[in-house]
């Protein structure tokens, strides 16, 4: 069995307007989209691209076979002209984006699309869906990494979301620097690391905690993680221990004041003399509550919810818009109240300030460290003082140019978020400015930046 096409992951009025500029001529005329957020989620001072390597690969199975286009006639959806110029379908253009685990700022350019209006004009879809759900997750799982600092976070989202989807956050929030994932299609597909520890049902299963533990044990080995919180908390470390000895590997606590808890888990285990047992966390964890647990001894975090769907992963908000038109190119651009947006195709530099370069805003003392922010231009040529381009080559006459393997990505990410030298400010407390935000740079949030001309 074959690829499975991706063209029609698509709204119906993508195809419809590509029906209308065959007729009107305006079809193969060159054009430019990019795509950019109008805002970032409130108090975060960047997001994290990502997504871009899901695209490319659905980039090159974006075509019209005959059961797409069988299924086209027979909806009436679009004329046998445009069916016969989609059968034939093909993306040749270019694309320039930020390298996936890329820093952005509200206004960023994160993608630029350089085609035929028609070709270019389909792809709107497909590119804003994988864009701004990896970019969504990515950023969520960059900001509690940070939190938990040393500390190895497992993703364990994958029954909050759709299955598809659960494979694709798996892989978003590795780069966003999750150390594993539960998903074992995300480990098959993308080479993750695997994690995972047991449940509450399989220890109802037994007449006894200590019978559940016991079997556990002698299927996996001393080494294994035992959920310890079915019951009582207490009770059940010391029966993990009892079953596992010493040597056990690690206790879940999924429940209860997670830190309260973990310092009399940590007692306890060097009490029974498990003081190389590691202490594993869950439950509805986030940000905030890991950046609470930073004075706990916990030793792992499970994460589920707050990495892949609800209010602990805000959309990216990204956008797909005709800038240019035209040969030469003409630069368009929306005048839409509270939609406004800024013509002409963008190019993106990282200035990098030196150190001890403060960013004040009023009613907040001066901070020092290392300062950043990005220049958004209609001009290539990069801004004065140090600074680097953000945009690469990424497909060049339809073909795959940028391919990164994942660790890469992963790891080209871990080094521009310690660029930043600032702690993010999402993790302080809600409506107080936290260290740092007087000088958090990028462009301004809340608004969408004019270009510098």
């Amino acid at each position: 069995m074959g690829p499975v096409s991706t063209a029609l992951l698509t709204d119906r009025y993508e195809l419809t307007m590509v029906d209308a500029a065959l007729r009107s001529g305006q079809a193969d005329v060159p054009a430019v989209f990019e795509v950019f957020t109008r805002r970032l989620p409130d108090r975060r001072p960047w997001g994290v691209f990502a997504g871009l390597g899901r695209l490319v690969d659905a980039l090159e199975d974006f075509c019209f076979g005959p059961g797409e286009l069988s299924w086209l006639e027979e909806s009436g959806v679009v004329s046998r002209r445009a069916l016969e110029w989609l059968s034939a379908y093909r993306f040749s253009g270019r694309i320039d984006a930020y390298r996936e685990g890329e820093l952005f700022t509200a206004g960023s350019p994160v993608l630029t699309v350089e085609a035929t209006f028609a070709e270019a004009v389909l792809l709107e879809t497909l590119v804003l869906s994988v864009l701004n759900f990896d970019s969504a997750v990515a950023s969520a799982a960059s900001l509690i990494t940070w939190a938990a600092g040393d500390r190895p976070v497992i993703e364990m989202g994958s029954r909050r979301v759709d299955p598809s989807a659960a494979v694709a956050a798996a892989r978003a929030a590795y780069i966003g620097g999750f150390a594993s994932t539960s998903n074992l299609e995300a480990g098959r597909r993308y080479g993750l690391p695997t994690a995972g520890t047991a449940s509450h049902a399989f220890v109802l299963a037994y007449p006894s905690e200590q019978q559940a533990f016991t079997a556990q044990v002698e299927a996996l080995g001393p080494g294994t993680t035992l959920l310890v919180d079915t019951y009582d908390i207490e009770g059940g470390i010391r029966a993990a221990v009892r079953a596992a000895g010493p040597g056990l590997g690690a206790v879940r606590i999924d429940s209860g004041d997670l830190g309260r808890e973990a310092v009399r888990a940590r007692a306890l285990l060097d009490e029974l003399g498990a003081g190389a047992t590691r202490l594993v966390v869950t439950g509805d964890l986030d940000a905030h509550t890991i950046a609470a647990l930073g004075a706990a001894p916990v030793d792992v975090y499970g994460v589920g919810a707050n990495v892949v769907t609800g209010m602990g992963v805000p959309t990216a908000g990204f956008v797909y818009k005709l800038v240019a038109v035209g040969d030469p190119w003409r630069a368009v651009a929306k005048r839409s109240a509270g939609k406004v947006s800024h013509g002409g195709r963008k190019w993106a530099y990282r200035a990098l300030l030196p150190e001890g370069v403060v960013v004040p805003e009023p009613g907040l003392p001066a901070q020092e460290g290392p300062v950043w922010a990005d220049v958004v231009s209609t001009s290539p040529t990069a801004p004065p003082g140090p600074s680097r381009a953000l945009q690469v080559e990424v497909v060049l006459g339809g073909r795959a140019v940028h391919r990164p393997p994942l660790p890469e990505v992963r790891s080209y990410h871990r080094q521009v978020r310690a660029q930043v030298g600032a702690e993010p400010l999402v993790l302080h407390r809600r409506g107080a400015p936290g260290p740092g935000e007087a000088r958090v740079s990028g462009v301004s949030q809340g608004q969408e930046p004019p270009p510098r001309l």
